[in-house]
């Protein structure tokens, strides 16, 4: 067959399709597919995303695959050409079997490795075949800028542009979960190679960095694991509070920062909190992280949230009104993920249920989640409503002081820990003023027992109460 026939028999699909599903989901997941070509048996089509693809195959998958053999005959292949991003970011083909497996083709034709799998640290490869674990995905194109995180997105974009050589290195960057520092650090290391493709950047979870020193000391190879980490031109760990508590693991850190800052190197960090609240890390670690910029990345305003549903939408080749889009930021909380989430969960529900993507149907899944969500409430809250309540600036609660004020707000607090948290006494202890975790249950005994018998400490404790499950 010739390279014509591919959008008739592509047409010639679509007649069974639309006679199988509903007309919401065939306007939805199919009228977007564009053929592109036919030859040796396999059906080469273009999709909006990678979001479009995966929910073909999760959804529609077998209904392919019968209708492909129907039409075109037995062992037919499907080739999706998805449009990962329309602006920057080259196409991906995606090879659909008559099995049902996918192969996912890196952009450089070779499969990459494991993101759980550490690096080399026998062997100090060249930098192209250094694997920088880095999310192409996130990138500055796509990190939608808004009020909230323009100094932390400008002053990253400058360390983008000339690593090491301005004064934010280190770069720390701080903020809630979800409000994109992992994207913000991932559009860092991805733009660095773009402009420098010979340094030798990596992008790693602290938790890995940890797997990885514990893995070197079991196998008496910690001069490895240090010599590898000193080789590096730009370093990015990610959730940095991982290592409060574990003090080899800082020890060890300590003097891989001190090398790569010494001789030059770039050094971007990530935390859920400011340094001043990392309780359990070591002071001259917590020094060195506020010697270049420390940046917060705020929760997103109505506004930035707008921007980044269309940006999303937009990016996946979905379609959804203006009143939708309205309703899901100023009714979903502060978290990027909480939004990507919703749009899904929209998709998916249309999908499955026929439901045209109206406004009833954003308020139907909104509200779902909202009531059926148990936010937790971390340590950080519980120490802010604290101090808030008692008068006190929240490093008060941290210091050694034995004031009375000081000692009952830190008395208070841990115990709302134990309540509110799944931390143990002893993570609780580190986090809240470096304590063991006998100090800890000493604490909770004691504002237990006051609370039975001092009526007016009662009140104060249940407010504290009522505020925080109000954040819930």
């Amino acid at each position: 067959m010739n390279d014509t026939n591919h959008v008739g028999l592509w047409n010639r699909c679509l007649d069974i399709i639309r006679d199988n599903v509903e007309a919401p989901t065939y306007n939805t997941w199919f009228v977007p597919i564009v053929p592109l070509k036919y030859e040796d048996k396999t059906l080469i089509v273009q999709v909006p995303s990678q979001f479009f693809y995966e929910f073909l195959e999760d959804k529609f998958v077998d209904l392919l695959r019968r209708t492909l053999y129907k039409v075109i005959g037995e062992g037919t292949k499907l080739m999706y050409n998805v449009m990962v991003d329309r602006t920057s970011i080259p196409n991906q083909t995606v090879n659909l079997e008559g099995s049902n497996r996918s192969i996912a083709i890196p952009q450089n034709g070779t499969i990459k490795n494991d993101g759980n799998k550490a690096p080399s640290l026998l062997s100090a490869p060249a930098p192209q075949d250094l694997d920088p674990h880095l999310n192409p995905n996130y990138n500055f194109e796509n990190f939608i800028e808004g009020y909230s995180n323009k100094l932390s997105r400008s002053v990253g974009e400058a360390v983008a542009e000339k690593p090491a050589r301005t004064a934010f290195n280190p770069l720390f960057i701080h903020g809630a979960s979800g409000v994109g520092k992992t994207h913000l650090a991932n559009a860092i290391g991805t733009r660095i190679k773009e402009l420098y493709p010979d340094k030798r950047v990596l992008y790693v979870s602290a938790h890995l960095f940890q797997i990885q020193y514990t893995d070197s000391v079991r196998h008496n190879t910690t001069n490895d694991f240090i010599n590898f980490y000193q080789t590096i031109d730009v370093l990015i760990i990610d959730d940095i509070q991982e290592f409060v508590g574990v003090t080899r693991t800082q020890n060890t850190f300590f003097h891989i920062f001190n090398h790569l800052h010494q001789n030059g190197k770039q050094l971007i960090l990530t935390s859920d909190r400011a340094p001043v609240l990392l309780q359990g890390m070591e002071e001259r670690l917590l020094t060195r992280f506020k010697w270049g910029m420390v940046a917060e990345l705020e929760r997103p305003s109505t506004e930035l949230r707008k921007d980044i549903l269309r940006n999303k939408i937009h990016r996946d080749g979905l379609d959804f009104p203006t009143e939708v889009i309205d309703y899901i930021a100023e009714n979903v909380g502060d978290s990027v993920r909480d939004l990507e989430g919703i749009v899904i969960a929209i998709m998916a529900r249309s999908t499955i249920f026929n439901k045209e993507i109206d406004l009833n149907l954003a308020k139907h899944i909104v509200n779902g989640v909202a009531k059926s969500e148990v936010k937790s409430i971390n340590i950080e809250e519980i120490i802010n409503t604290v101090c808030k309540h008692f008068g006190l600036e929240n490093a008060a609660i941290h210091t050694k002081s034995r004031k009375r004020e000081v000692v009952q707000a830190r008395q208070v607090a841990m115990y709302l820990a134990k309540q509110f948290t799944d931390f143990s006494t002893s993570k609780i202890g580190k986090f809240i003023g470096g304590k063991d975790h006998a100090t800890v249950l000493h604490a909770c005994k004691t504002v237990k027992g006051q609370r039975e018998v001092d009526k007016a400490f009662r009140s104060d404790l249940e407010g504290i109460e009522t505020t925080l499950k109000q954040r819930k």
